[in-house]
């Protein structure tokens, strides 16, 4: 009964507005709007009998509630009849049918031809990559000291000079083997007016050669077959004394060890080097002045000997800061009959780009040697130097 109510309310409406001019009816509203359809589906929906046939879609509903406001209160507004829905225009219609491109064919157009010479070479070059780093320093320095004769604490004036080099060449194929090679040579002078007997005599004499090849176990690790060899350039003096104390290859050494190699880095960089330790190491001596054998722990009358046991060797650089840099070399040997330790220390002071100042700390334990009456086989050398350096 109420469906058929609204049908009768919307007929009287539709009866009644039709006889009302069309400013009326809140005509300020309706202006708004352009002609609209009539839908049949609207009316349906509106007086259908059927429960469901409302709800589903709040958004269709408000619009067939918009609609069909209109249908009552403006029909005037409604196209219903065949000629107004035909001014209206007629329904847009999908596509149903598949579209297809239309190609057209065009004469095919020959890219531009670009003239070469006849001598361009045609091989490829390939440059094998270089695992190769080579580096090395060295340094020319001087110190002088006088005192006059008549002194109140005594002492004596001396001049001496120490020259340095150092050159590496590393090898890394960035594949887990690396073979570092180091040759360092060291020689410096000395002359006292006091020593009577040599005009000069060297304080500083060394030549070092550092081998080891490496096998990466873990990150920092390596298996590390290492070889150090060192002998010196000239005669070891002393002042007013006549006999020689060492010699070209009176000693030489020659060592092999088989272990672990660290390498350390600091996240900075400003820490760097390694340290190796060898459990199985051979140590091979050989004195070519006889005379001097016994210095050196051989038996008298023999040329050389082999020594078996540990070794552990570090080398270290520290760049402190801007200025200083602190370089430390330690090697221990133990055949556990005898026992050798040096721990080599340089401190270098920057004063400008080609001009430092060194100062060399060395303490040396050698029970082979003589035992002191105080400081036993304890051994130890300093001195302080300022010259130039150099990089490269």
């Amino acid at each position: 009964m109420r469906k058929v109510a609204l049908l009768f309310a919307a007929f009287c409406a539709l009866s009644a507005s039709a006889a009302q001019p069309k400013d009326t009816l809140d005509g300020r509203f309706y202006r708004l709007f352009a002609p609209v359809t009539f839908y049949h589906n609207v009316a349906n929906k509106s007086l259908s009998f059927e429960s469901d046939a409302a709800g589903k879609d709040p958004v269709a509903d408000a619009i067939d509630a918009a609609l069909m406001h209109i249908y009552l209160n403006r029909p005037d507004l409604v196209n219903s009849t065949e000629t107004e829905l035909l001014e209206t225009g007629k329904i847009r219609k999908d596509v149903d049918k598949p579209l297809k491109n239309q190609v057209k064919l065009v004469e095919k157009v020959e890219g531009p031809v670009i003239d070469t010479p006849d001598d361009v070479p045609t091989t490829v070059l390939i440059q094998k990559p270089d695992f190769w780093t080579k580096k090395g320093d060295g340094y020319l320095q001087f110190m002088q000291n006088y005192v006059s004769g008549n002194w109140y604490k005594g002492g004596e004036s001396n001049y001496s000079m120490v020259g340095a080099l150092t050159l590496e060449a590393n090898y890394d194929n960035k594949n887990k083997w690396k073979w570092d090679n180091k040759l360092e040579m060291k020689l410096g002078f000395l002359r006292s007016r006091t020593d009577s007997v040599h005009k000069f005599k060297s304080n500083e004499d060394l030549i070092r050669l550092t081998s080891k090849v490496g096998l990466q176990a873990a990150k920092n690790w390596y298996y590390t077959l290492q070889v150090l060899a060192y002998t010196q350039f000239t005669q070891g003096l002393k002042s007013n004394d006549h006999n020689t104390y060492s010699d070209f290859f009176s000693p030489f050494n020659l060592n092999f060890g088989l272990g672990m190699d660290y390498k350390v880095a600091s996240k900075n960089k400003k820490l760097n080097g390694t340290v190796n330790m060898s459990p199985i190491a051979v140590n091979y001596r050989y004195v070519d002045r006889l005379a001097l054998a016994p210095s050196y722990g051989l038996k008298e009358g023999r040329h050389s000997m082999v020594d078996f046991g540990s070794q552990l060797t570090a080398d270290v650089s520290w760049k402190m800061n801007d200025v200083i840099t602190w370089k430390s070399r330690l090697y221990a040997f133990t055949s556990y009959k005898r026992t050798e330790i040096e721990w080599e220390n340089t401190f270098s002071l920057r004063v400008s780009k080609y001009i430092s100042a060194n100062l060399f700390l060395f303490p040396r334990f050698d029970d082979t040697g003589t035992k002191d009456g105080d400081l036993g086989y304890l051994q130890f050398k300093e001195y302080s130097s300022i010259g130039f350096t150099y990089g490269f």
